[in-house]
């Protein structure tokens, strides 16, 4: 009978991102982990953290078991920096992920990228965004979705599309632009297309994507039935990613297949950090409406990390 895995309790708003990071930490910490959602109150709710004089009456109850100073606690972001800072001083070994805006002297690790700049001796710093896609779940999901894609061509490249946001707009214009250079792509190199929106794409662009990729070549998640996203990124030759998520490119990069990154109108200092950084490494480049192959290795800083959570919270290291 396998061992029941020690808890980690995640402290984090209700989110996407949020949980692929701290739950992909976790479990590759060989930690069980458990969301207690951070969800500011009130007038709290308007402004930064950083400004909150008591953390733990500015959200709303967190509803931790009494025993959560006993096992890793896993924050992140601004507020979750401010909640673990606070819960640090009541004896909780409390692990940061992302810039909390405070020192990593109110942490017993930080864990940020590396465009956030931080050092301390317990600070360490990765060049992706923590995330669970293993080797062993990507050779799993292979498994379950490479008969589901049988009926695509090769090369098969997955499109992985997010959302506009407030550093780059994706609404109809930009998803029509991208359907044709997706659509060209197809006619000029021949290759199958796999696609899946994410929860943040507007229903404008999946109709944009889906009216423009009718077809054999081609097929578009609707977003019923099981997500295909894990097996898309283990089924792919190629990979195709908007540039508006860090977490969707390192899970791509993650992959041992080229990535490219289709570009959207708008700015972020720390994206524009984190792909150039790994354009200089040869890991992505940017998507031009034509497939591209070139030799690449897997890069994955979530290993690291991992290591340094059991590490830090003194635990004896993965076998």
């Amino acid at each position: 009978m396998q061992a029941s895995l020690r808890p980690a309790t995640v402290i984090a708003p209700d989110l996407a991102g949020m949980r692929s990071q701290t739950f992909g930490l976790a479990q590759r910490a060989g930690l069980e982990p458990e969301l207690h959602a951070l969800a500011p109150r009130g007038l709290w709710r308007h402004m930064p953290a950083a400004w909150w004089p008591a953390p733990l009456r500015a959200i709303k109850p967190l509803n931790l078991p009494d025993t959560y100073r006993d096992n890793p606690v896993i924050t992140i972001g601004g507020s979750g920096g401010a909640v673990g800072a606070a819960l640090k001083r009541e004896g909780a070994c409390v692990i940061q992920v992302q810039n909390p805006r405070l020192s990593p002297t109110h942490f017993d690790l930080v864990i940020a990228n590396h465009h956030d700049r931080l050092r301390g001796p317990n600070v360490v710093l990765t060049r992706t965004a923590l995330h669970g896609m293993t080797p062993a779940l990507l050779a799993q999901a292979r498994q379950e979705w490479m008969p589901r894609l049988a009926h695509l061509p090769r090369p098969l490249v997955a499109v992985l599309v997010g959302g506009g946001n407030g550093r780059f707009r994706l609404g109809p214009a930009e998803g029509a632009a991208l359907a044709g250079e997706l659509v060209a792509m197809m006619r000029r190199d021949h290759v199958g297309i796999a696609l899946t929106p994410s929860r943040r794409t507007d229903p404008a662009v999946c109709r944009e994507l889906q009216s423009a990729l009718a077809g054999p070549d081609a097929w578009v998640w609707d977003q019923t039935g099981p997500n295909p996203y894990p097996g898309l990124l283990a089924c792919a030759d190629a990979i195709v990613v908007t540039m508006d998520s860090v977490s969707m490119v390192s899970e791509a990069v993650a992959t041992s297949v080229p990535v490219m990154v289709a570009t959207l109108p708008g700015r972020s200092r720390r994206i524009g950090h984190f792909l150039r950084e790994l354009e200089q490494a040869g890991r992505i480049r940017p998507f031009a409406g034509r497939l591209e192959t070139w030799g690449v290795s897997p890069l994955d800083d979530t290993e690291v990390a991992a290591q340094a959570v059991r590490h830090y919270c003194g635990l004896p290291p993965l076998a």
